[in-house]
């Protein structure tokens, strides 16, 4: 590793990056209320909406706004501060910073100088949504938050249309209806969808099912189009190349849980098919009976 790369624990201050709560403020760490204590300064993505965090936390510190739009120019003042020694909590709005959120580049460059970067782990919207939604979570892909147009986003959904990993999306209230729609076109109306909204709150609503009758549960809730979402959709099921286009997976997994054990037969199902291990799995339960 490079002398610029070499990470000087204990020698220099320190940068913690900091989980905080998505809804419910009781979601906060001991530990993150201890970090959050004793930093120097609180790198925030808006200081009005950490301010009020603090504040229930009994908490009054120096605050810098760190957000997309200024994050860069924040980087040498930061690598000042931890140069003298100082200690610095990078958070954003809610949840786990990075994650569609701003501080990969001040994360970037203080590695670089060499400063140690310590996460304080949390609460995390996808996380916590894949969590309780029933979908496999062997393999899932992240994509954030689509293109806002609807040209852009039934492009990006095309790229992502025969991805077998589950997938998760970040939305917001006003395109949630446009962005179940173009799921209903892009990757069919059966396709198994489950979203998350106003997760850890008071209002905490999970809408599942194929994609279509998930649009038509939002058009039809009052309250359908508030909050924050995250919608998980159900990987595709793909078959390998060469395979038939008319294998019959439940016809297989018969077959060879007649011979084999359980766990076996699906990896042997799963090799041949192209699908999910563990889903493969669950359904050789379901035909056996266990």
């Amino acid at each position: 590793m490079s002398v610029s790369g070499r990470v000087r624990q204990g020698e220099e201050g320190v940068l913690y990056v900091v989980a905080t709560p998505i809804g419910n403020l009781d979601d906060l760490s001991e530990r993150a209320l201890q970090i959050l204590t004793k930093v120097d300064l609180i790198a925030a993505e808006d200081t009005r909406h950490t301010g009020r965090l603090l504040q229930h936390l009994g908490l009054s510190k120096q605050m810098m706004a760190l957000h997309d739009h200024n994050e860069r120019g924040r980087v040498e003042k930061i690598l000042a501060l931890l140069a003298e020694g100082r200690q610095v909590a990078l958070v954003s709005d809610a949840g786990t910073p990075l994650i569609s959120d701003p501080g990969y580049i001040v994360v970037r460059e203080v590695r670089a100088a060499g400063f140690q970067v310590s996460p304080i782990p949390g609460a995390c919207a996808l996380v916590a949504a894949l969590s309780v939604a029933g979908l496999p979570t062997d393999r899932f892909l992240f994509a954030g938050f689509l293109p806002a147009k609807r040209s852009g986003r039934r492009v990006a959904l095309t790229d992502l249309e025969r991805e077998a990993a589950t997938l998760v999306f970040y939305e917001s209230p006003h395109r949630i209806i446009d962005l179940m729609e173009d799921l209903v076109a892009v990757f069919g109306a059966d396709r198994e969808c489950v979203l998350g909204r106003e997760l850890t709150k008071t209002f905490e609503t999970f809408y599942s099912g194929g994609a279509e009758s998930v649009l038509g549960d939002l058009q039809g809730d009052p309250n359908g189009t508030r909050g924050e979402f995250v919608v998980m959709v159900r990987g595709a099921a793909h078959e390998p190349e060469g395979a038939g286009a008319s294998l019959d997976t439940d016809k297989l997994l018969g077959l060879l849980i007649k011979e084999l054990p359980v766990k076996k037969a699906a990896r042997i199902a799963a090799e041949v098919s192209g699908l999910g291990k563990n889903e493969l799995y669950q359904r050789a339960l379901e035909l056996k009976g266990d």
